[in-house]
């Protein structure tokens, strides 16, 4: 989410002249800017950016369906990549200069769908399975130099899914979902009975392991996706079940950098709405309110960051993805929705694609 004003003033004249003046006017008008990966209902996968006023900016397409876009301010170059098990990402430039690049995976890897760039966006760092070896690693690709892979570093785990940064800039968090996957199974899980999922503590700058959390292990079938970072920098994660469909384990949690761990406890309506699933997670702008969405339970559920406890929900058929406005939560749907929750007043929009699992801040 940028403020429109500030967006234009990165982007520079030249992406606002290189819209069609349609979309140029729906530029001018809004105030926030988001991006997606989108499905159109006429067939085809593609990147694009929209407006809080229900207007479409720009899109790229894409080979085949994505999942999670990051974004570097820098640079204004974003990328959006495959859904797990896909093996391309797109490189686009949000404010119109280049032309998209696509990025292949190396032989023996393919990615998770989520990825970081470096503070100063020369680095992009990308979640990958080694899945003849069952582990995760962390791709590194040279943003300087064609996006060229220059290495990798281990997640130190199975089946890693999101990668963030924290705010000191220099220590990743990667959630290690824990589930071994193979391309030649397509998404099939194969070591449901000894997943072991976790988060881990990774410097940036060696790949050194500095600290692993796991829940207890009666809840290993809870697996770990993804995570924000509150006013305390504790980090907050939604979770999936992947044990029998009639129990109902908690799903949401936070870790503290002293080596604390625990979910929540969110009663069983809650977690009955959530249907063992958490799809996304979004942090509020002042980093005190926490929101997560579940795409099956057609569910948006915002938690007091302090208290930890529910603020309230709202019902939204296949809402996933989440981005934070001033005063609450944009959210998206596999519908083509889009519309303010948890103290937002983004109006309703109908859109002509639908949106896939995630909404981010182009900013």
């Amino acid at each position: 989410m940028w403020q429109r004003r500030a967006f234009l003033k990165a982007a520079g004249a030249g992406f606002a002249a290189s819209l069609l003046p349609r979309r140029a006017a729906a530029l001018d008008r809004a105030e926030l800017v988001f991006a997606s990966a989108i499905q159109r209902r006429q067939g085809g996968f593609a990147a694009a950016l929209v407006t809080e006023r229900g207007d479409l900016v720009s899109s790229v397409d894409l080979p085949d369906r994505g999942h999670d876009i990051t974004y570097s301010p820098v640079t204004g170059k974003a990328v959006v990549f495959a859904r797990q098990p896909g093996t391309f990402a797109v490189v686009f430039d949000a404010r119109g200069g280049d032309l998209p690049v696509t990025l292949t995976s190396v032989p023996g890897r393919h990615f998770f769908g989520h990825g970081v760039f470096s503070p100063d966006g020369r680095l992009l760092y990308a979640t990958e399975n080694d899945f003849e070896n069952a582990r995760g690693v962390v791709g590194i690709f040279d943003a300087t130099d064609g996006y060229r892979r220059i290495g990798e570093f281990d997640t130190y785990g199975t089946g890693p899914h999101e990668i963030i940064l924290m705010p000191d800039n220099r220590t990743f968090v990667i959630a290690n979902g824990g589930i071994e996957t193979h391309p030649d199974y397509g998404r099939s899980e194969l070591n449901i009975d000894t997943m072991d999922p976790s988060l881990a503590f990774v410097d940036s700058s060696d790949g050194r392991l500095i600290g692993q959390m796991r829940l207890s292990s009666d809840l290993h079938q809870v697996s770990i996706r993804h995570m924000v970072v509150d006013y305390a920098n504790r980090v907050w994660f939604g979770c999936q079940f992947r044990g029998p469909a009639e129990e109902r384990p908690q799903l949401v949690g936070y870790a503290t950098l002293d080596g604390e761990i625990r979910l929540i406890e969110l009663s069983h309506d809650h977690l009955t709405s959530l249907d063992n699933y958490v799809g996304a997670i979004e942090v509020s702008a002042d980093r005190a309110m926490i929101a997560v969405s579940s795409s099956t339970g057609n569910t948006i559920l915002a938690i007091d960051a302090d208290t930890t406890r529910p603020l309230g929900s709202t019902t939204m058929r296949s809402g996933s993805g989440l981005a934070r406005d001033s005063k609450g939560f944009v959210a998206t749907s596999g519908w083509g929705e889009m519309m303010g929750v948890a103290g937002s007043t983004a109006p309703h929009h109908q859109f002509d694609f639908n949106f896939d699992a995630h909404l981010r801040r182009v900013g």
